[in-house]
């Protein structure tokens, strides 16, 4: 495995009984709406996770719509899921992959090194017709896993205002060049940004392109296994498809870049900050 999972392969884990730890990740707009999605049917041995209160803080305009979580509220969400040492975690989401790339970056930024996506979510998972069970989920039973912050690069504002290197928007063509904007403040982005929207990696069914095809696209961009992780920094609206693109590039053997979490959604929100737009 590398980073993303067939669905035959994590069912072959199962049936065998390998020793791994699956969280479906599940975003809702309703109070208690996620869960409920999760506990009328899902993936044998997966456990709840809600993108919204697991895997980031509260929203504001200060911070943006999905900012880091307190170190505290991720250790007591690990300790929830009973990850151990040594064992691999698989994560996945209803198919789109932005919740599950959440889940693998916050991860692998808290110093897990073996966490993987399921390829094309749990709607692969159904297109292949591989069973699922409903009920409350499995019992998690105690973790030993210590949150080691930053084990990923990461940059706060302040610094991508400085910013001298090639600065990435994940989002797609539309968002990036101020068409339109439905969830953030005003539509456009940060000055001196180069838009390569994530969607370009996968396929119709948002599973990973194959791994030239990856490399190729990135090399459009300069991006390659030469690349210096602090000379190129991701975004996206709030920190979700730019971990995608993280994912995918780690997926094709390249460094894992700086990320910009706070994204377009904290940038906007300060009207001092300059926007740029091509309409």
């Amino acid at each position: 495995m590398t980073v993303f999972i067939s669905a035959h392969e994590l069912a072959d884990y199962i049936r065998h009984g390998q020793n791994q730890t699956v969280i479906s990740t599940i975003w809702a707009p309703l109070e208690g709406e996620a869960h409920a999605i999760y506990q009328s049917n899902h993936i044998p041995t997966s456990l709840f996770c809600d993108p919204a209160y697991a895997l980031a803080g509260i929203p504001s305009s200060l911070d943006g719509r999905n900012p880091m979580p307190s170190v505290g509220a991720l250790q007591k969400s690990i300790n929830a899921w009973g990850l151990k040492k040594g064992r691999p975690v698989v994560v996945f989401d209803p198919g789109t992959g932005v919740f599950a790339a959440r889940a693998w970056w916050m991860l692998r930024w808290a110093g897990i090194e073996e966490v993987y996506i399921l390829d094309g979510g749990r709607a692969e998972w159904d297109r292949q017709e591989l069973p699922t069970v409903g009920g409350p989920g499995n019992i998690s039973v105690g973790s030993d896993v210590v949150v080691q912050p930053n084990s990923l690069p990461t940059i706060d504002i302040h610094d991508v205002k400085r910013f001298e290197g090639t600065l990435l928007d994940a989002r797609g063509e539309s968002r990036f060049e101020g068409r339109r904007e439905i969830l953030d403040l005003k539509a456009g982005h940060i000055p001196g940004a180069v838009n390569l929207p994530v969607s370009e990696l996968f396929d119709e069914h948002n599973r990973i392109l194959p791994t030239d095809q990856v490399l190729a696209r990135l090399a459009e961009e300069g991006i390659d296994h030469t690349t210096n992780p602090s000379d190129v920094v991701t975004y996206s609206g709030s920190g979700n498809h730019s971990a995608m693109l993280l994912a995918a590039m780690a997926h094709a053997g390249l460094p894992i870049v700086t990320h910009y979490v706070g994204g377009w959604s904290q940038w906007s929100a300060n009207p001092a900050n300059q926007v740029a737009r091509h309409v």
